[in-house]
């Protein structure tokens, strides 16, 4: 689709906005789980289908609800680095909705950057 500026420098809304196509749902957990060996992680499958990751050190946490985490209000998945005596952790949130690619992602870039001690 082309938009045809109505004067000069001036386009419509729409040619401003330039659209664009987003991945929307879920997607497949399979491409963020599948990152983990068995050689340095745990994992757990809880009677709700929930699924859960951590590292053998314990220091990495990374869970999937599919119908969301209890207690919240629609977290899908959780993903929780666990700090040291003189650095604090972190934890990340996405939502049911979050397509898996983009948690595949986040998951991908925070195993890069772990080393072994």
């Amino acid at each position: 689709m082309s938009v045809t500026p109505v004067s000069p420098g001036f386009s419509t809304t729409v040619g401003a906005l330039r659209l664009r196509e987003w991945q929307l749902g879920p997607g497949q957990p399979a491409i963020v789980m599948d990152q983990f060996s068995t050689d340095d992680f745990n994992l757990v499958v809880d009677d709700r289908a929930d699924v859960h990751v951590s590292s053998k050190d314990g220091r990495l946490y990374v869970g999937w609800f599919p119908i969301g985490r209890p207690g919240t209000d629609g977290e899908g998945w959780k993903i929780a680095v666990t700090g040291t005596a003189t650095v604090p952790g972190y934890h990340i949130s996405f939502d049911v909705e979050t397509p898996a690619d983009i948690v595949a992602a986040a998951v991908a870039r925070l195993l890069e950057t772990s080393r072994r001690l």
